[in-house]
């Protein structure tokens, strides 16, 4: 196929790949090129798409073959070459020809964009914050605030609105005494101080009580999702309904049993927050530890910089996942775009602020997988599809549809990468 693969550096991680493609292939690639070309010839003489090579050779040349026999034998030279130089390319190549003499091997160079190479520093016994794991008496009255929050009743109340509130309102808005669309409401919930209208309106109704009418004066902001509408003064006519507060229920019994089925008493309820407050800690703690040891690992190797077309594809495979998750959710993005007011290159920008850290820590980890000479074996391979297959309840068959087995060993062989870099870490 090809021989005499040979590679040379250059500079920013790019390389000159020069390779030949044999008199063997050359042949194949102009028959195919031929058998390509001859269902469309009309020859005087002959049938459509019956004319014999040496009739097609005598009338056109060889030669006019030679760029489609090219592009038929390319992909797989290309690949065979990149494999005897033991290069990764990250990028299409930029593909030149250097010699296509009939009856001799055809000379191509490529040129290409290589993974940066990656020295790594210490990667074991990496020193990382000490983290807090014991639960306060005071994390597990907190969590039953919350709950108390998430179980009151909004009751009427006598006097002025406050932060915390909800009101009943109906308002009319204008700007520059016209009414604009969506700018109206009728017996509208609103709690003030939940940030849900445009910064000042809740603020304005705060002090007011019920019966009173109050012209709210605010200003659009300059980025609001309404283009007619950003950074536009505007004067809402409202009218205060009704003002209700929160009251909370009594921390007793009975208010166990009502947040929670499986307890009858408020004490096993705090057993029980106490105890899920516990593991949340836990894992956060393993969570952060990761995160620290790895993030010290990366600061600690050397790397070369990073080609803009890995940024780019870390990009685009974040994008991906995102949107593969919606649509496991049921969610269009379409619809998502519409209903949050992004955009599919807003949500790129998105993940390009952390793309460059992303691509570094996954060299890193692979250059951490081949210095250990980590391999997953067969029997690790499969309880991977047997996890995904669960995660994501999907037939075992579909999963390696999906996956092969060297994206599955790689992924597993960074888990375990992973683990090493935390197992050893320090807590200090």
């Amino acid at each position: 196929m090809s021989a005499k693969a040979k590679y040379t550096k250059k500079e920013n991680n790019t390389g000159e790949l020069k390779f030949e493609i044999d008199q063997e292939t050359i042949k194949n690639g102009l028959n195919t090129a031929f058998d390509r070309v001859k269902k469309n010839l009309n020859v005087p003489g002959f049938r459509k798409g019956r004319v014999p090579r040496q009739i097609f050779n005598r009338m056109y040349g060889e030669e006019a073959l030679y760029e489609d026999a090219l592009n038929a034998v390319l992909p797989v030279a290309y690949e065979k070459a990149v494999g005897e130089v033991k290069v990764e390319p990250v990028d299409q190549p930029q593909i030149s020809v250097d010699s296509m003499e009939k009856d001799q091997p055809w000379e191509i160079t490529a040129t290409i964009t290589v993974k940066p190479d990656v020295e790594l520093g210490n990667y074991k016994g990496l020193e990382v914050k000490k983290q807090k794991r014991n639960v306060m008496k005071a994390d597990v009255e907190d969590r039953l605030a919350e709950l108390q929050k998430q179980q009151a009743e909004l009751v009427l109340k006598d006097g002025k609105a406050e932060k915390g509130d909800t009101v009943i309102i109906d308002y009319v808005g204008t700007v520059d005494g016209k009414e604009f669309d969506g700018g109206s409401a009728q017996n509208y919930s609103l709690e003030l101080g939940s940030g849900t209208f445009i910064p000042g309106f809740e603020d304005e109704l705060i002090g007011h009580a019920a019966g009173e009418d109050i012209n709210v004066n605010v200003t659009f902001p300059e980025d609001y999702q309404a283009k007619d509408l950003a950074g536009k003064k505007a004067v809402f006519a409202t009218k205060l309904h009704e003002v209700k507060t929160k009251e909370l229920p009594k921390l007793d019994d009975d208010f166990a049993k009502d947040v929670d089925e499986d307890v009858d008493t408020l004490e096993e309820l705090r057993t029980k927050l106490h105890d899920e407050i516990k593991d949340s800690k836990k894992d956060a703690a393993e969570e952060n530890i990761q995160e620290e040891a790895i993030a010290a690992a990366v600061k600690n190797a050397k790397i070369d910089s990073i080609p803009q077309s890995m940024i780019d594809t870390e990009v685009e495979n974040q994008l991906n996942q995102y949107l593969a998750n919606l649509r496991r959710q049921g969610i269009d993005p379409k619809l998502y775009y519409q209903m949050t007011g992004t955009t599919e290159d807003s949500l790129k920008q998105q993940f390009a602020k952390d793309a460059q850290e992303r691509v570094k820590t996954d060299l890193v980890i692979e250059a951490i997988v081949a210095k250990e000479g980590i391999k997953p074996s067969e029997d690790e391979i499969k309880n991977e599809i047997k996890s995904l297959s669960t995660e994501y309840k999907m037939e075992e068959s579909a999963v390696r549809n999906a996956l092969s087995d060297e994206m599955l060993a790689h992924d597993i062989a960074a888990k375990k990468a992973i683990e090493m870099i935390v197992d050893s870490a320090e807590e200090k």
